[in-house]
């Protein structure tokens, strides 16, 4: 069955990890939307925020100015009005407190005169005939304790506050200087006070003190002008929230439950979203899962067709040992029973290469994956070869007396790639054992390495009798022999082409084989061509 996915990446060791910076999200389209879409939510109610505590701050300044306006001209009238004795000056309380009643102030203001000692001349919230019910307290007569129920012990501590900070801001005006803020007043409200300083001449007379109560009602409309913001905010946060979900958790779980499909289902193919259109990290990671699901796929496939060849290579030598066997007890001539002792020998033998190449072959992916590529040079790993076939020659024995000769286009210029050392070397020894089982006795085997546009290219050549034509690439299939008449049978697996070539592709290398012709166009021999890619300093 047919599996969507990709390319398998070169195996290897997980590199190490690199210390992570916070940065912003370079290339990542899902993380920018993310990151705008929760920020914007973030930036409207900021926004919205300072715009209201600027207009708050303008109009608790706006109030201030208009009531230190209308504090300087009361201050001066009572001044003038209200003074008397020379050449120590005070104000008349009756003087004072008739100018009260005769001046406008507005229902939402209240307005104190106190004397340089600090106690109260006339209050504005005393003047029975200027009394809004629903806004002010009950009007009370001069000197009358307010009436109403009992104060709680809170209420009372929150009274003695608002008393002692409006005592502490006359003090302050008493020293000759404006005071102007707000603070809590002794029924709880903020209000937003001026206290200015009735000077007549140097002598400070007393302190004219102007609350406006309106500063809740300030806050109160700031706060209703907030509510636009927090909405805009809320639904830019509930936009993002569902945008996020359609386009990565929704996507994500479908993957996911696809994923699940195949694990629970024992199933070959995949059917994964449609999302390979799209061009943000689902997308690379769909793409991907399709491109790794095929992958897998043909690796299954390729594994079962390995497994059904194993069972029929191993069958062969298993058929004649078992034929020879049930031969050999019918067989009384000693030259006929010594043949098929030797038939059994060589099929032993032969099953045994099998084993241990097939044994090779399936550890193969697990080294290739064990091991990460690092910097090789290439020229060190030919030389330390060539130099171990050198060492293991010897002279007259066929074919053992073939020698492996090595030419380097640059040997002092080192020859690097990226690859892991022991399959490569695999490589080049499975050629080179190729190479000499194909060449005549006391023959050569010729080992190369040049550059070519970035590429090191690396030859093996032999003096043996070649290819078909037909077979150059069949000869790097499994279990794939050919042998020429007089070569021993059964002496190779047909594994050592087929793991060279899947080595050399692991490191995005090619592997091909040619046979070499003379002047003539005579066929004199073969090479084997590997073009791997050199690895930049």
């Amino acid at each position: 069955m047919a599996i969507v996915t990709a390319k398998p990446e070169a195996a290897g060791g997980d590199p190490p990890r690199p210390r992570r910076r916070l940065a912003w999200p370079r290339g990542s389209r899902l993380g920018r939307l993310i990151i705008t879409l929760n920020v914007l939510a973030l930036v409207i109610v900021v926004v919205g925020a300072l715009v209201l505590n600027e207009l708050r701050s303008g109009l608790v300044n706006a109030r201030i100015d208009s009531l230190s306006t209308q504090g300087e001209l009361i201050a001066n009238v009572i001044d003038q009005s209200a003074t008397v004795g020379e050449p120590e000056p005070a104000l008349d309380p009756y003087t004072a407190s008739a100018i009260f009643q005769l001046l406008f102030i507005p229902r939402s203001q209240r307005a104190r005169l106190f004397d340089a000692q600090g106690k109260v001349l006339a209050d504005s919230f005393v003047v029975a005939d200027r009394v809004d019910w629903k806004v002010l307290p009950p009007a009370r007569k001069p000197g009358q304790t307010p009436e109403g129920p009992p104060k709680t012990p809170a209420e009372e501590a929150k009274a003695q506050r608002a008393q002692k900070a409006l005592a502490d801001e006359i003090a302050q005006a008493m020293k000759g200087r404006t005071v102007a803020g707000t603070r809590i007043s002794e029924n709880g409200e903020r209000v937003v006070s001026v206290s200015i300083p009735i000077q007549h001449v140097r002598a400070i007379l007393g302190v004219l003190t102007l609350e406006a109560g309106d500063v809740d009602q300030i806050i109160a409309a700031e706060r209703k002008a907030l509510l636009p913001f927090i909405v805009v905010a809320m639904i830019a946060i509930l936009v993002s929230s569902v945008l996020l979900h359609r386009l990565i958790a929704m996507p994500v779980l479908r993957l996911a439950r696809a994923a699940d499909h195949v694990r629970l289902q024992g199933a070959r193919a995949i059917s994964l979203p449609d999302l390979s259109r799209r061009h943000d990290e689902l997308g690379d990671l769909s793409r991907s899962l399709e491109e790794m699901t095929h992958s897998l796929s043909e690796r299954m496939d390729a594994i079962e067709r390995f497994a059904a060849d194993v069972a029929h290579e191993i069958k062969n030598p298993l058929t004649s040992i078992r034929s020879a066997i049930e031969t050999l007890d019918l067989v009384t001539d000693p030259a006929a029973r010594a043949r098929l002792l030797a038939i059994l020998q060589s099929d032993v033998n032969r099953l045994d290469r099998l084993v241990t190449d097939i044994s090779n072959a399936s550890r193969l992916d697990a080294e290739l994956s064990r091991e990460s590529p690092k910097a090789l040079d290439l020229n060190r790993l030919l030389t330390e070869v060539a130099s171990l076939y050198e060492a293991q020659l010897r002279p007259g024995e066929a074919p053992g007396s073939v020698r492996v000769r090595l030419s380097l286009a640059d040997p002092a210029h080192p020859a690097s790639i990226l690859a892991r050392e022991t399959p490569i070397g695999q490589v080049f020894r499975n050629l080179i054992d190729n190479a000499r089982s194909f060449s005549p006795a006391d023959g050569e085997v010729r080992v190369s390495l040049t550059r070519a546009r970035g590429r090191l290219i690396a030859a093996v050549e032999d003096d043996g009798p070649g290819m078909p034509p037909d077979n150059l690439e069949t000869i790097f299939e499994r279990f794939y022999t050919s042998r020429p008449k007089g070569r021993a049978f059964g002496g190779n697996s047909g594994l050592g082409l087929s793991i060279a070539r899947q080595i050399v592709e692991a490191h995005g290398g090619h592997i091909h084989a040619e046979n070499r012709h003379d002047a003539a166009g005579a066929v004199i021999g073969a090479r084997f061509v590997v073009d791997l890619p050199e690895a930049r300093a």
